[in-house]
């Protein structure tokens, strides 16, 4: 696999960088800083990171056919209309869970949006992921997890990958493109300890999975047929937190990090914990889907 060496291209020493995706467009990265409330975006002709100040916890993000962002917040999910600068709250799945937020999501291939929420103070086990169609209809996938965390599709749309970080595991479930119904959950990736903990996570056209290693200081390449890790790619940041394929032909990496939980001699020792970073490479990744 050939790759370059990591480009730091916003030194943002941001508290908790996450969520990135790609828009083909506007030839924009957008990623969020969950607990400064902001969606960034960085554009790649002018290099220039601009961010809004949304007034809520955002976990993740994804774009829309509309051309609005949805959002994964603690309040639930709402849609940013980027014409007005408005918020519009569309799910609130958990009302009854003040003490979640949602973490990790992105819109699927059949036009949904799948987002996971999280006990923010990562004690207790009830977090959920979710789905949304374009009526706003909410279904719950899974319960009783941890830290609902990456999330991808494999090339064919036929089967979902999911991590609930505690769990150092993938876990492949049987995807019905129609509907967005996960079925025959099966581990296909243990991440030893030594590596850090599982995070975001995206997959590439040749069906191999990218995940984050927060705490690893890298981020790492499976084969989720043989559950063998390929490559691991290190970065100058410790908690590294998620990634996506963008750039004209989906070869550029983008990877999201965090200064969260780190002290002075970490940040000595990984100085651009809290940057984004972008990685050139050979393959071509999965695109961003649109909500809608």
């Amino acid at each position: 696999m050939t790759l370059s060496l990591p480009e730091l291209l916003v030194d943002s020493h941001v508290y908790l960088g996450e969520g990135p995706f790609w828009d083909a467009v506007e030839q924009k990265v957008y990623w969020v800083d969950i607990f400064d409330c902001a969606l960034h975006h960085f554009a790649i002709k002018t290099k220039q990171d601009e961010l809004v100040q949304l007034g809520s916890w955002i976990g993740c993000a994804g774009p829309t056919k509309t051309g609005d962002i949805i959002l994964g917040m603690k309040s639930g999910i709402n849609i940013y209309q980027r014409s007005n600068g408005a918020l519009k709250v569309i799910s609130e799945p958990e009302k009854d869970l003040p003490g979640n937020r949602f973490n990790d999501g992105k819109c699927s291939p059949n036009g949904q949006f799948v987002g996971g929420t999280m006990d923010n103070d990562e004690v207790q086990k009830t977090g959920s992921l979710y789905s949304l169609d374009k009526t706003g209809k909410s279904k719950k996938l899974l319960g009783d997890l941890g830290i609902s965390n990456g999330l991808t599709w494999s090339p064919d749309h036929q089967v979902f990958y999911f991590i609930d970080t505690p769990s150092r595991c993938v876990t492949a479930f049987d995807y019905d493109l129609p509907s967005g119904d996960i079925a025959n959950p099966r581990v296909v990736i243990n991440i030893p300890p030594g590596l850090g903990w599982p995070d975001g996570m995206t997959s590439d056209s040749k069906g191999n999975l990218w995940i984050a290693l927060w705490g690893g200081a890298a981020v790492s390449v499976w084969n989720p047929n043989s559950g063998d890790m390929i490559e691991k790619i290190s970065l100058p940041a410790k908690n590294v937190t998620s990634c996506c394929f963008g750039g004209l032909d989906l070869n550029d990496l983008y990877i999201t990090t965090a200064c969260k939980g780190l002290d002075d001699k970490d940040l000595k020792n990984y100085p651009n914990s809290g940057g984004l970073f972008r990685m050139k490479t050979n393959v071509t990744g999965s695109p961003t889907y649109l909500f809608g």
